[in-house]
């Protein structure tokens, strides 16, 4: 994949906004540069563009070079950049596995970037063949999610491989869920592949939905671009700075995922007690797909009792399925008390 074949020529041609805290890297003794307040320390100063502390860190903790790590406003934000690089409205397309996360295909329609489904097989697994049929020579993005939402499965990394070396647009690889998974991330690989880009979240694992970080792993060339056309502060400091809070709790965050899967195997277990549930998904994920007699009901059911789950029975081949998240053990406990009592 040569970088300059799928970029979209005007973003090629941008001259990038230069903020004032571009021009310097460091902490100096007195700002007079970018018109700021001096008074309100420190919110009166605009936050670091490039995040370059956090991403210092990150790199030693994902082994993953600073300047291969783009931070973003959840990872929404790096998915709405990659259309804005790479896809002409109008005329470029992307293809996507089906079911999967929303927003790949909001930002398509968003961008005006025509977006192709491929369904999973009926193991909710990807068929690379499948995938590359749906390609022409304006398909610029391949979406795949593992483990994938809703269905919590990983996707099997030989297919995903089959697809990286044979696709010549970039491939997004959503891992928002990879802490919960028995296997590595594939973020190793990416010296192999120029062509795979990998999205991560704080909002899972890291219990850190509310601050709205994401994170963009790739090549320093497709990075460089990502900073290129962001907003010049897209990541504020308050949220910066909890992110430095929590890199800094590796361990809690470690035994928090450690009591997650203990609690989904617990939940797994207790599920198979209700006898209107038809089936228990697999799952790599904090979360677990299940297909009951009459999801509509199910899910109104437990909406009335104050629980909220997922309805996803009009999710491609999800019919009759809700998806629960793990939650604490007293949580859990009340979400199968109230799932007995049901006689629907």
């Amino acid at each position: 994949m040569k970088l300059e074949n799928i970029i979209r020529k005007n973003i090629a041609n941008l001259q990038p906004y230069s903020c004032a805290r571009d021009e310097f890297k460091g902490e100096a003794s007195v700002y007079l540069d970018a018109n700021e307040n001096p008074w309100n320390q420190p919110f009166n100063r605009y936050p670091d563009p490039l995040q370059l502390e956090i991403k210092n860190i990150i790199s030693k903790l994902k082994e993953v070079p600073a300047n291969r790590i783009f931070l973003g406003n959840g990872s929404d934000e790096p998915i709405d950049l990659l259309y804005r690089a790479f896809c002409e409205p109008g005329i470029d397309n992307v293809v996507a596995i089906e079911p999967t996360y929303g927003m790949y295909k909001v930002s398509a329609g968003i961008n005006n970037v025509e977006y192709r489904k491929v369904l999973l097989n009926e193991q909710f697994d990807i068929e690379a063949e499948s995938l590359l049929a749906s390609c022409d020579p304006n398909t610029k993005l391949i979406w795949l999610c593992s483990p994938n939402n809703p269905t919590g499965n990983s996707l099997t990394k030989s297919q995903i491989i089959t697809v990286l070396e044979h696709f010549d647009g970039l491939v997004v690889l959503d891992e928002a869920y990879i802490d919960f998974a028995s296997h590595e991330s594939l973020s190793k690989q990416l010296n192999h592949y120029p062509n795979l880009v990998i999205l991560q979240t704080f909002s899972k694992a890291w219990g850190s939905a509310a601050i709205r970080l994401g994170m963009a792993f790739a090549s320093a060339e497709i990075i460089q671009v990502l900073n290129k056309i962001k907003y010049p502060y897209n990541i504020n400091i308050l949220t910066q700075r909890q992110a430095l809070t929590m890199l800094q709790q590796e361990k809690l965050v470690k035994n928090w995922v450690k009591e997650i899967l203990h609690q989904r195997t617990w939940l797994q277990n207790a599920l198979k007690s209700i006898p209107y549930i038809q089936h228990i998904y697999p799952t790599d994920a904090n979360f677990i797909l299940i297909r009951v007699n009459d999801a509509n009901a199910v899910y109104r059911f437990l909406v009335d009792k104050g629980i909220i789950v997922r309805n996803r029975t009009t999710v491609s081949l999800c019919a009759g399925c809700i998806r629960i998240t793990v939650g604490t053990y007293e949580e859990n406990s009340t979400l199968i008390e109230t799932m007995l009592s049901f006689k629907g």
